[in-house]
């Protein structure tokens, strides 16, 4: 059975492997090489990790398939100019062989549980330009596109690959 829950210290090795997976997946992406180096987790994933604990306006889930962690989501609380606070998504990642079996969408249930009960406004995610699945999924949640990001390289390198 799949399932998400708030994730601990004793999570945080298992937590850093997800986080390299998931960052090795997206970089040779079209736009992962700047998000790689932009929005991506910053290594030593596992000190991030302990950080992110320990924040009060972070939380961090594991997802699970009968107890083996196979995936995590990270979200925290930005405050907004007009006193509001909006939940923005850091991570989401599920390992590729379990996707579509529910993990996503518990960790995506928690999320917008945990930022419902803070008064968000909304909810933000990123999803990198041709990855329609994370695109298809977010909208499943309701969330859609507010902005586009548009960008040029200027350091002679060839533009991201479609």
């Amino acid at each position: 059975m799949e399932s998400a829950r708030p994730a601990t210290a004793a999570d945080v090795g298992r937590l850093a492997e997800l986080a390299e997976q998931a960052i090795a997946e997206l970089t040779p992406t079209k736009g992962g090489d700047i998000w790689a180096r932009r929005e991506a987790r910053r290594a030593p994933y596992d000190e991030s990790f302990i950080a992110d604990l320990a924040d009060d306006d972070r939380l961090v889930l594991v997802g699970e398939i009968q107890g083996a962690v196979i995936g995590y989501a990270v979200v925290h609380v930005e405050p907004l100019r007009d006193d509001g606070s909006l939940g923005i998504i850091n991570d989401i990642y599920v390992e590729p062989d379990a996707r579509d079996v529910g993990v996503g969408e518990c960790l995506m249930d928690a999320i917008v549980a945990w930022c419902s009960a803070r008064g968000c406004v909304g909810i933000d995610g990123l999803a990198l330009p041709g990855n329609r699945a994370t695109k298809n999924f977010f909208e499943t949640f309701g969330l859609v596109a507010r902005a586009i990001v548009v960008h040029r390289r200027l350091d002679g390198h060839e533009p991201d690959a479609p």
